[in-house]
């Protein structure tokens, strides 16, 4: 076992500044690699307490908010648009950072791009749900409206 201190949000794992022990396969081939954690050490205490306090600066501080934002971001769809060809594929992929910047310029809030978790990989025109993590409580299915720009 590999004892571990998460950098990122890992569902089913953690949040970021999280201890946690884990697999050393799923230490060595996946955490590590993608920077999803990093070894723990007995100096790492400093590092798990900055973790913290960057995660309580972007975290949404009370459930009623959490709730109020999730009302706003189900309330509309999000259109997305993006260069596409004739077929309706696209060049590339829709991520979690465009997502945050559409709801953004929507005008629905602002979004941290690590609370967004798509269950697949958006590659062509269409429509799509995105859930959003807001508060440990709450989250917020999103609805995402992926269009061919001009």
């Amino acid at each position: 076992m590999a004892k571990l201190i998460l950098t990122q949000e890992v569902t089913g794992l953690g949040a970021p500044g999280d201890v946690v022990e884990v697999k050393d396969g799923y230490a060595r081939n996946y955490l590590l690699p993608r920077g999803y954690a990093m070894t723990w050490t007995k100096g790492g205490e400093k590092d798990v307490e900055r973790l913290r306090a960057a995660r309580k600066s972007r975290e949404i501080a009370t459930v009623e908010e959490a709730q109020q934002i999730a009302e706003k971001l189900q309330a509309q769809p999000v259109q997305i648009g993006v260069k596409s060809g004739e077929s309706g594929r696209l060049f590339g992929t829709v991520g979690a950072a465009q997502i945050a910047e559409a709801v953004e310029a929507s005008g629905l809030g602002s979004i941290d791009k690590r609370t967004v978790e798509l269950p697949e990989r958006i590659k062509a025109v269409g429509s799509y749900h995105a859930t959003v993590k807001l508060h440990a409580d709450v989250t917020a299915t999103l609805d995402l409206q992926v269009v061919a720009a001009k």
